[in-house]
Formats: structure tokens, C-alpha cells, sequence
């Protein structure tokens, strides 16, 4: 799909598939609200330091390195603001 259709292709890869099968998983697996509620919250926190990642890759891409690369470094990026997320949260009594 997304070779034919790539802003299609992003949309469902955007979609929160792997978050939505785990909260069933977890629910399944021990059915209590306030973890649930935990664990919903903390993936909120933690997607967004992964966005920036999705603006750096085609900024690096458009400018001439290659794919591994811009990877690499999106992923670098997305690392280093999950410590400072993590980091960041605690100090307003957060813990992720």
C-alpha cells in the first residue's frame, strides 16, 4: 500500500496498533484500571519525544544522506529525548 499510496501508508502506520493490542494484553492478563491507567499514560509521555524523529529523517533525506544514516540519527535523537523525557517528568513527580 504505501509504495502506491505513501501519505496512506503513514497513516496506517501511524495508527497505535502495537499500544492497543498491549493494553489488551495487559488487561487480559491482570484487569485492573489503575494499571491500565498507568500504562496509558506512560505511552503518552513516551511518544512524544519519538515524534521529532519523523521530522528529522526527511529533513536528512532531502539534504542528501542516505537512509541508514537519517535513520540512525532519528534514532539517536528519539533516545536521547526519551532520557530527557524520563529526566524531565520526574522532576514534576512523573515517574515513567
Amino acid at each position: 500500500m504505501a509504495r502506491s499510496y505513501p501519505r496512506f501508508g503513514a497513516l496506517i502506520a501511524s495508527l497505535p496498533l502495537v499500544s492497543v493490542l498491549g493494553m489488551i494484553w495487559l488487561w487480559l492478563e491482570k484487569p485492573d484500571p489503575q494499571v491500565m491507567a498507568t500504562h496509558a499514560s506512560a505511552t503518552f509521555w513516551y511518544v512524544l519525544p519519538s515524534l521529532p524523529m519523523f521530522l528529522l529523517i526527511p529533513f536528512l533525506l532531502t539534504r542528501g544522506f542516505s537512509f541508514w544514516i537519517s535513520l540512525g540519527c532519528g534514532c539517536v535523537l528519539t533516545i536521547a529525548l526519551y532520557m530527557g523525557t524520563a529526566w524531565l517528568t520526574s522532576k514534576f513527580g512523573l515517574n515513567l
